[in-house]
């Protein structure tokens, strides 16, 4: 009579919890609780949703079981590729043998991720999503190729809506809250964010979680500069050169080198050095500069 009485108390229990709770992997639960935190600073700094992260998380390291995670950090599957400098290892995926990406750190893995999207032309698109898009995200990670599974985007979705990663969206870091937030955008491959007025380099420094002397280093701007209304500050280093889509300028009134520089995301001295001129050059209107 007793077993009866256990047994329909720990049935009742058991059918009053959500079909979803009893779904849940508590090694998912695991690495999530793990790394929110990580994926809700990349959001901030990279506009990439914290819920896309993590599912992406989960579903190519199996919650950090994965033999390539487990032995390389690597927790989102990224191959080698042509521009990859860091050190390798190599596991059999689509085809034998392949090149993957070793990181000294999960944390690593989670910037260059983020890096890895934000600096990839055919993810652009998704830069112009919000970040509670989660839906968008994820169907456009599929779109432009990320993974070849034909239900990458469904199962991202269900992981997503299962563990409520979206709740994650909204969140920010250690309890902190901005207001009126910059909206970063996406150029030539580099984040960069609008300067308001009020804004200064120690500001958006706390915001975005990068020093102010690397947001001087970024953008060739001298100490002591005094952000203006409508500037353009990378959030990342600017690039050798124009976009392919950009071969040359010609020069409009008003412009300076160091404008054309932030308009095409190309670092100040390369521009010179492109066009064969030197700092004291006296920029005239119709000049036609290289830009590649």
């Amino acid at each position: 009579m007793k077993k009866s009485i256990v047994l329909s108390f720990v049935l009742l229990i058991l059918y009053s919890c959500p079909i979803d709770a009893q779904r849940r992997n508590s090694q998912y639960l695991d690495y999530i609780e793990k790394y929110k935190d990580e994926a809700v600073e990349q959001m901030q700094r990279y506009h990439i949703p914290a819920s896309i992260t993590l599912a992406q998380g989960l579903l190519e390291s199996g919650a950090g079981r994965s033999e390539l995670t487990r032995r390389s950090n690597n927790h989102f599957g990224i191959k080698c590729g042509s521009d990859w400098r860091g050190s390798k290892t190599y596991h059999d995926d689509d085809a034998r043998g392949e090149c993957f990406r070793v990181y000294k750190s999960a944390r690593e893995s989670f910037e260059d991720h983020s890096r890895f999207l934000a600096g990839k032309q055919r993810y652009a698109s998704l830069f112009k999503l919000k970040t509670t898009d989660y839906k968008g995200w994820a169907r456009g990670l599929k779109k432009a190729g990320y993974a070849t599974s034909p239900t990458y985007a469904n199962k991202l979705i269900e992981l997503i809506e299962l563990y409520e990663l979206d709740r994650f969206d909204h969140g920010r870091l250690k309890g902190t809250w901005i207001a009126n937030p910059h909206e970063p955008f996406l150029a030539n491959g580099l984040l960069y964010v609008v300067a308001r007025d009020g804004d200064t380099l120690g500001s958006l420094s706390d915001e975005f979680d990068i020093s102010a002397r690397k947001l001087r280093k970024y953008n060739d701007l001298y100490k002591g500069y005094l952000l203006k209304r409508g500037d353009i500050i990378y959030l990342q280093k600017k690039n050798r050169r124009a976009h392919k889509a950009y071969k040359t300028h010609i020069v409009q009134p008003g412009e300076s080198m160091y404008l054309i520089s932030q308009r095409y995301g190309i670092r100040l001295d390369r521009l010179y050095k492109m066009n064969d001129k030197t700092p004291d050059y006296n920029l005239q209107t119709g000049d036609v500069l290289r830009l590649r």
